[in-house]
Parts: structure tokens; C-alpha cells; sequence
């Protein structure tokens, strides 16, 4: 199994050429190339030719490429699923998803290679959240904390108590499936000791990373999803026994005195993923 590093993704107006050229320099794991909600609708085509543009001539190092298509039921969806069929992003992120059938929907209109990610950002979604996790294509799921809170009236602070439960029930969906999952954004720009209490909160609850709306929260994401010395140190001691020819067929094993399982094991590769660099 392949972990990658995805505790910061930095969504960027596709429209902006300056932003997307920082972007290549920028120590993100994830970039995502947003046609929707950043993109106002006289833009709309620009923004979707400097994506395609973006993906083709490539130089973002590790950093994984994804790009937010508008909805399949507004006037620019069709239009931005075609034009991908010209360029290979890392994965293809989808708006306003209700069901797993919307999934299926966009993947008929997709290279058949290309894996889907989904945002979870309707009242609807909450409630099907493990069939949408278990959709054939579908390889992570991105909360949108802004939408849901539109949707339902609510007025979250930074803990966020309004959905507590809809994050955690979110987690469990991703985990059961192995899907990865991808924490909403964090709205106050200058707020940084509130955006590092909800990023810390994002790793109490078990997701994999963050979705980010400006460059300056980066560091902190990924410092708050960075193991420390111990952890790490431990994890690799997991790794190296599972990896011994003794140890590779079985599905728990002892390691320093400790009864160790292969859930354990795929804790311990996440854990290293997120201490890799990018860039």
C-alpha cells in the first residue's frame, strides 16, 4: 500500500496564474486547482484552460495535483470534465455530492484511470456516508465545513461542537473503506492560534490532513500532523518488525514487549507519510 503525505492542501483559484506558479514552491502536499467556488462565473472557462495548462507542464515536485470541477448540473461541470480528458491530474475533486450514485455519475464522465475524491458538504451526504466512502473510484473524502454550516443554520466556532459528530462519523466512514479523508478549511486568515487549535483538533479526530485557504497556514498544518521524535522512532520499529521474513504473514507480532496487530502497522506507515517534505 502507497501513503503519501496529505496533511496540508491548499485549494488556489485556477484563474489566478501567479498563484498556481507559487504553488510549485510551496511545502504543500496537496495542491488543489479549484474551478467552483473560488472561481466567479465570467472566469470560469480562463480558470479551466490554465488547470489543464497547470497539470500538463507539470514542476510541482511530490506535491499531488487535484482540481475541483464545477457540479455535473451547472452550466460549467460537463465542460470541465472534458476538458481533463486532455491532462492527467493526480485525482479529480467533486462538489455537492448527496449519494454514492453521484460518484458513479462523474466517473462516466471521467478517464477511467483517474480517482475521485469527494466533498462532503450536504446535509444529504452526512447520511449516507458509508455508502458514499464505499463507491468504486472514490479514494478520498474532503470535508466542506462552510457549506454544511450553510445548510443547516449552524454557527460553529472554532471546536466546532456543532459537528463533532458529523467529523467523527466522516472519519469512521473513510477508515472502514480506507479511504483518505481531508479536514474542512479554517476561515480566519490572521487567526493563527485558532487555526493551530482546530488543526490539532483535525488530528484528535483521526483525519489524514487539512484543506487550507491561504499559504500561511501551511506550517502550522503540517506541523500539527507531524508525529514527534517518539512516535516516529516507534512507528519505524513497527515497520522494520513487520518487515523481517518472520513477521511478514503474520497478523500480529511482539515487538519491544508489546503485542503489535497490522492495524498498528498501517497507523505506523501513515505516521511516516506525514513526516515526509515535500518539495
Amino acid at each position: 500500500m502507497t501513503h503519501r503525505p496529505r496533511r496540508s492542501a491548499l485549494y488556489l483559484p485556477a484563474s489566478n496564474a501567479k498563484a498556481i506558479a507559487k504553488a510549485r514552491t510551496l511545502p504543500c502536499d496537496v495542491v488543489i486547482l479549484d474551478l467552483e467556488d473560488a472561481v466567479a462565473p465570467d472566469a470560469k472557462a480562463m480558470a479551466r484552460d490554465q488547470a489543464v495548462a497547470a497539470v500538463n507542464e507539470g514542476g510541482f515536485g511530490p506535491r499531488e495535483i487535484v482540481v475541483r470541477v464545477n457540479a455535473l448540473d451547472t452550466e460549467w461541470g460537463a465542460d470541465d470534465l472534458a476538458a481533463l480528458h486532455l491532462c492527467s491530474p493526480d485525482a479529480v475533486l467533486v462538489p455537492k455530492v448527496m449519494h454514492a450514485g453521484d460518484v458513479d455519475h462523474y466517473a462516466r464522465h471521467m478517464a477511467a484511470t483517474t480517482p475521485i475524491w469527494a466533498m462532503i458538504e450536504t446535509t444529504a451526504s452526512l447520511f449516507r456516508l458509508d455508502t458514499i466512502a464505499g463507491a468504486e473510484r472514490l479514494t478520498a473524502l474532503v470535508m466542506g465545513t462552510n457549506d454544511l454550516a450553510k445548510e443547516t443554520g449552524a454557527q460553529p466556532g472554532r471546536d466546532r461542537l456543532p459537528f463533532v459528530g458529523a467529523l467523527g462519523l466522516a472519519v469512521a466512514a473513510a477508515r472502514l473503506h480506507g479511504r483518505v479523508i481531508l479536514d474542512g478549511v479554517f476561515n480566519g486568515i490572521d487567526d493563527d492560534e485558532g487555526f493551530s487549535a482546530q488543526a490539532r483538533q483535525a488530528v484528535e479526530f483521526g483525519f489524514d490532513g487539512k484543506t487550507l485557504i491561504h499559504p500561511r497556514q501551511i506550517d502550522p498544518c503540517n506541523a500539527a500532523f507531524l508525529a514527534d521524535a517518539a512516535e516516529l522512532a516507534w512507528s519505524r520499529q513497527i515497520i522494520e518488525a513487520f518487515d523481517r521474513p518472520e513477521n511478514q504473514q503474520k497478523g500480529a507480532i511482539r515487538v519491544d514487549g508489546k503485542m503489535v496487530e497490522r492495524l498498528h502497522l498501517h497507523q505506523a506507515h501513515r505516521v511516516i507519510a506525514a513526516a515526509l517534505q515535500p518539495g
